[in-house]
């Protein structure tokens, strides 16, 4: 599959990956609108400081996911909210919305990531470089790990 990915700009755009994110974690997940999407997502309010990626196969929006750079002095940029519809996991649409915001982590200096993951996930996010850290923890009564990545230099 050939994927093509883009920043979020627009709020058509925006639309298209929450709808992506209610699909897989509201419907699939059964996580609480509430805490799924958050003022990050609210076009209006974001800035520098917030990337998101739209994936597409086919002209189709398959995969989104965001990127929160406004983190803590000597903390790493912070991946959330990675979301794959169904019938394109593990097909490498995931790991396309990982490298364009990790390349965007890059390229804004940070010197590498943090995400909290589901723990279903490690394994995937193993396979791209990302070193398991501290014990499980609920969010969204779903069970993660963090999980962080140090870029080469």
């Amino acid at each position: 599959m050939i994927f093509t990915s883009q920043r979020i700009i627009t709020i058509e755009e925006m639309d298209l990956a929450l709808e992506i994110r209610r699909q897989v974690f509201i419907q699939e997940q059964g996580v609480d609108p509430k805490e799924e999407i958050d003022d990050f997502d609210i076009i209006e309010k974001i800035n520098d400081t917030v990337i998101h990626v739209l994936v597409f196969e086919n002209n189709k929006p398959i995969a989104t996911g965001r990127l929160l750079l406004d983190s803590p002095e000597n903390e790493y940029a912070h991946i959330t909210r990675v979301a794959v519809l169904q019938e394109y996991r593990k097909k490498g649409a995931g790991r396309a919305v990982m490298l364009w915001l990790q390349n965007m982590a890059k390229q804004t200096g940070r010197n590498g990531i943090t995400l909290a993951a589901q723990t279903h996930a490690i394994a995937f996010y193993e396979k791209l470089g990302y070193k398991t850290r501290g014990a499980i923890f609920l969010d969204a009564n779903i069970e993660h790990r963090w999980m962080d990545l140090v870029f080469d230099n």
